[in-house]
């Protein structure tokens, strides 16, 4: 449960991690349609790399648009990486370098271990099946368990997520939104997997059902031993339920450190400005802002140098010119900034 502000998840103590992302890069190309010209390229994700250890919670966080749903799918190959590689616990999925990746029947096999729950549980149900038919859809699909067995697990796998069973008759539109997404929930657990991509889980609920759904996935996190990559908007949700943060920006990643430090001492000035917008929840207390200046740029003409440069109120020339690398420093984050220590 979440209690005192802080989420109780186990965080295991393997030296090697379960999941591994180096360089992942995906870039879309953009047609020019009938008038012709040449095809942009969209730079949706660029050199993303973290590694995630079982049974914890990684979020990367970020506003709209900065490539972190792009890197939950990649990571999945829900949608094929443009290069970079993925492995998952020591087993290469996916390797741009060595041209080495699983194919179909083997990425079928790995997507028991690999699960995802989406954003808009109503959009991500099909309306003509009813619930039961759709839980226990992947049940028949791995072949675990047909007819009335595979009934059986997704009326259990539902009860686990605080649905009844004579709901399994019913369709997605007579639910609410909280419900689907307990549905949505079930689907991704009845195989139970061992990892699961959450890309902005409660981000089309009420608030009030936030919490209720943010509990049910901490609860499954320490009953299954369940590793999440959490992508959300909502940086007051991430302090609350993850052990780690990326934060990107406009394809990259900028700062990545746990979530104590990150939040306690931000150093990118991205992360600072993020962070600085989140109310306080205290009446008549304001947070200092830290204003940005202007949009993110276009990710099909991204500027040179750091990304952040045009909207960061200490770059430099040197900004603008260079490209900074993700580096470790000493309190054990990494950052991507040329003069973090001057701030």
């Amino acid at each position: 449960m979440l209690e005192n502000g802080t989420c109780k998840t186990t965080q295991s103590q393997a030296a090697t991690p379960q999941v591994q992302v180096r360089d992942l890069t995906r870039h879309f190309v953009q047609s020019r349609g009938f008038l012709g010209g040449k095809p942009q390229i969209i730079q949706a994700v660029n050199g993303v790399s973290f590694d995630i250890q079982a049974g914890s919670t990684f979020s990367l966080v970020g506003e709209s648009g900065c490539g972190k749903s792009t890197t939950g799918r990649a990571l999945l190959r829900l949608l094929e990486p443009t290069k970079g590689s993925i492995r998952f616990e020591g087993r290469t999925v996916f390797d741009s370098e060595s041209g080495q990746k699983l194919g179909n029947a083997d990425m079928l096999r790995l997507r028991r271990d690999m699960q995802m729950i989406f954003q808009d549980p109503y959009a991500s149900l099909d309306p003509l099946m009813n619930i039961g038919t759709i839980v226990a859809e992947g049940v028949r699909k791995h072949k675990i368990a047909k007819g009335s067995e595979a009934m059986d697990i997704a009326a259990h796998t539902l009860q686990l997520c605080g649905m009844d069973r004579d709901c399994m008759r019913r369709y997605p539109h007579e639910f609410s939104g909280g419900q689907r997404q307990r549905i949505g929930i079930a689907r991704a657990l009845t195989l139970r997997p061992k990892f699961i991509v959450a890309d902005e889980p409660i981000a089309a609920l009420d608030v009030s059902i936030q919490a209720q759904v943010l509990n049910l996935l901490v609860d499954l996190q320490q009953e299954f031993h369940l590793t999440y990559l959490f992508i959300s908007h909502d940086l007051g949700v991430v302090r609350r339920f993850c052990d780690t943060i990326g934060v990107m920006y406009l394809g990259n990643l900028v700062e990545l450190g746990s979530t104590n430090t990150v939040y306690n001492h931000p150093r990118h000035p991205y992360t600072r400005a993020l962070l600085s917008a989140i109310p306080t929840g205290k009446p008549g207390v304001r947070a200092e802002r830290m204003m940005l200046d202007g949009e993110p740029p276009s990710p099909i003409n991204p500027p040179s140098g750091c990304r952040f440069h045009p909207r960061c109120p200490f770059a430099t020339e040197q900004c603008k010119r260079e490209t900074p690398v993700l580096e470790a420093i000493d309190d054990g984050r990494q950052i991507a900034c040329h003069h973090w220590k001057e701030q």
